[in-house]
């Protein structure tokens, strides 16, 4: 019986999965994965959305110019047309440009992002693929498909991993240090470490449908294609979610309270009713995609050596697009953690940080999502009868939806505050000075250099984006020269510590320019803290920084720091 080793053993080759294992590559981490798909097998037609946040990771990754080519034709608008059936009458349009011109659109509201990678509109059976290859072709990552995980016991120095190969039902075992449990959501590493979903189990059923049409694009065109078009009459509200730009749409039908079952309502029947078209139309459906929405979060996150992120660690409803890609921040915020612990730079006490982070905005951004959700199930239920006529009250029908789908909507579609307003106010290793961070909804946020929050985005004289120029580990920023940094500087040399200083100059600070002459932030663009001037005990900072002397009761922001040592001495 053939027996592994490894570093970390990731459960699950989905995009967060795949996402965690390239992530730790990237560090210097071997990485085990496991998987119970045939190898490069696609996925089902899931998310149709990645983040700026997610793209500034594939971006650190390499592999953002291969998922930029990839998804809808290039020339394809990613508008969301709001209309009385896909083939009706327009309602209202949110204008997001194409992938042709993501970095040069200055117009509308999708195109003010403060990061070097704004979002990228693609259907996950694009996005996986290209994730897996980079995988496949990494040394440090071994894939082992077509195997699942039956059980797993853990010790002091590791975790062992009793594993199954599906095909041959072969036994063997993995013996690693860590394991992150990405095996959605009936995560059975979620129910080995103890932890329950907890929240609301059935927010909406929505009987949704994977079609061919060919001839659908042109029964559109008296409109300007969308990525995304909604239907909103008094007999059916659904959403139409162009694929590849050609043949092929995801067709989601919302059901009604009244609707309990994905059968209660004629399939047919709704999604001819949703695109506007008669029996005379045809298509062929590819396949059934019926979900269920939720509004869950996983009461812990972990059990010493093992943790969940993604789906395994919380469901909702794909409100923002934020499903997936708050998986991929999980994932890279307990990765970097991770790999400073297991390359010998921080202690196993920065890995609480994961989970005092990562759940309370889990839960938040839920949150948000469910408040979304109930907005807008509310909205289609009041689609007036008049809304299709050819008379004064159907135009003014329209005209009222329209303006009112598009108030609701445009905050989810172009949500820089779920991108970049997020921050972390209970973290155990960020080292906080007394000031609250600003408040963000899911569309608005205001920049800010508080620490827990994220690095306001800056370009550098020489082109780059800041984040680019950033170390591995920590990077220090100084803004003001006369800051001297040396025994921070040697503070981390003695401690092992990855610490990148980067000088900017008054024309590189951007229109937030802090106060602060110091920044310190974490490989997460999360800000660690921040100073007029160096820690009078840096060693205090680097040791709280890395796990070494974590408090027993972090001190949240907005309560006075008492040790000054650790707040650059904010008076």
């Amino acid at each position: 019986m053939q027996n592994y080793e490894t570093s970390v053993v990731v459960v699950g080759a989905g995009p967060v999965g795949l996402t965690a294992a390239l992530d730790l590559a990237s560090r210097g981490i071997d990485v085990i994965v496991i998987e119970t798909r045939h190898a490069g097998e696609p996925p089902n037609v899931k998310c149709n959305h990645v983040s700026a946040r997610s793209m500034e990771v594939f971006r650190r990754l390499g592999i953002v110019t291969k998922l930029r080519d990839a998804g809808l034709p290039a020339d394809f608008p990613n508008d969301c047309s709001y209309r009385t059936t896909a083939t009706g009458i327009e309602l209202a349009r949110i204008v997001i440009p194409s992938r042709a011109t993501r970095y040069t659109a200055t117009d509308g509201p999708d195109t003010w992002w403060p990061t070097p990678e704004p979002p990228h509109r693609i259907n996950q059976i694009y996005l996986e693929p290209i994730l897996f290859a980079s995988a496949v072709a990494n040394p440090k990552i071994t894939i082992l498909s077509r195997t699942e995980m039956v059980h797993f016991d853990q010790d002091l120095s590791g975790v062992s991993v009793d594993a199954r190969e599906i095909d041959t039902d072969r036994a063997f075992t993995i013996r690693c240090r860590f394991l992150i449990g990405c095996d959605g959501g009936r995560s059975l590493t979620r129910k080995l470490i103890g932890a329950a979903f907890v929240g609301t189990p059935i927010i909406q059923r929505v009987q949704s449908t994977l079609i061919d049409a060919p001839d659908l694009k042109t029964l559109m065109q008296p409109h300007t294609p969308a990525w995304m078009v909604l239907s909103l009459n008094p007999r059916r509200t659904g959403t139409v979610v162009a694929i590849d730009g050609h043949d092929r749409w995801l067709i989601h039908n919302h059901l009604k309270p009244d609707e309990p079952e994905f059968d209660t309502v004629d399939r047919d029947w709704a999604i001819r009713t949703i695109l506007g078209v008669g029996p005379d139309f045809v298509y062929r459906v590819v396949s059934k995609e019926d979900w269920v929405g939720r509004r869950l979060v996983a009461d812990r996150f972990r059990d010493r050596r093992a943790f969940i992120c993604g789906d395994a660690a919380h469901l909702w409803m794909p409100y923002a697009g934020y499903g997936m890609n708050a998986g991929i921040a999980d994932a890279v915020s307990l990765c970097w953690m991770l790999a400073a612990h297991l390359n010998g730079w921080a202690d196993v006490g920065l890995l609480d940080a994961y989970e005092a982070e990562r759940q309370p905005i889990t839960e938040q951004v839920s949150r948000f999502a469910m408040e979304h959700a109930i907005a807008s199930i509310g909205q289609r239920a009041a689609v007036p009868a008049s809304i299709e006529e050819d008379s004064e009250a159907g135009a003014e029908a329209r005209a009222t939806v329209g303006r009112a789908a598009y108030e609701l909507n445009v905050k989810q579609y172009c949500c820089a505050g779920l991108n970049f307003g997020y921050f972390y106010d209970r973290s155990p290793a960020i080292a906080y000075d007394g000031e609250t961070a600003p408040s963000y909804t899911m569309g608005d946020f205001t920049p800010s250099t508080v620490p827990g929050a994220r690095m306001p985005h800056i370009w550098l004289k020489d082109g780059r984006s800041v984040f680019d120029a950033m170390g591995p580990g920590y990077t220090l920023l100084r803004y003001d020269p006369a800051c001297d940094v040396t025994d921070l500087l040697e503070a981390a040399v003695r401690n092992s510590v990855s610490l990148t200083l980067i000088e900017l100059s008054p024309d590189e600070a951007g229109p937030e320019r802090p106060v602060e002459g110091l920044l310190l932030v974490r490989p997460d663009y999360h800000i660690a803290w921040r100073g007029h001037h160096a820690p009078s005990d840096p060693e205090a900072l680097v040791h709280r920084l890395t796990g070494r002397a974590v408090p027993s009761h972090p001190q949240p922001a907005g309560k006075r720091a008492a040790a000054h040592a650790l707040s650059g001495e904010r008076a």
